[in-house]
């Protein structure tokens, strides 16, 4: 049996509710297909990165995969948020690796394309 496995969608906070409902929609589907996930906020919304990440190892999660939900690789995911990460592996013993950004991924491109297409065609 191989060790329990957390995914957390991180996206970048604010502290506009309606900011971060277009963020929890955006993950809705991820959320309804993989039980493991969840949302998590680097600042300025709940639930934090901290508070999940303290949560998933109290609930005896032993890895977590963190997936930011950014566009591109800036400050934040350079040295903001790994050393939270660094912090976090030492205070709830926790492995917690850190995933290229969403949009690196040559499929968030396609879909741009397909919505932008289909706005054409409205």
């Amino acid at each position: 049996m191989t060790a329990p496995t957390r995914i957390l969608l991180l996206a970048h906070g604010s502290s506009d509710p309606r900011w971060c409902q277009t963020f929890e929609a955006l993950a809705a589907p991820t959320l309804r297909t993989l039980p493991e996930a969840r949302v998590a906020y680097m600042e300025l919304a709940e639930p934090s990165l901290e508070a999940e990440v303290e949560k998933a190892a109290a609930e005896g999660v032993t890895h977590i995969k963190v997936v930011p939900l950014f566009l591109a690789v800036g400050r934040h995911l350079r040295k903001d948020v790994p050393a939270m990460l660094e912090d976090y592996r030492e205070r709830f013993h926790v492995e917690v690796e850190l995933l290229p950004p969403i949009g690196e991924d040559p499929r968030l491109g396609e879909a741009l394309k397909d919505i932008v297409s289909d706005t054409l065609k409205a």
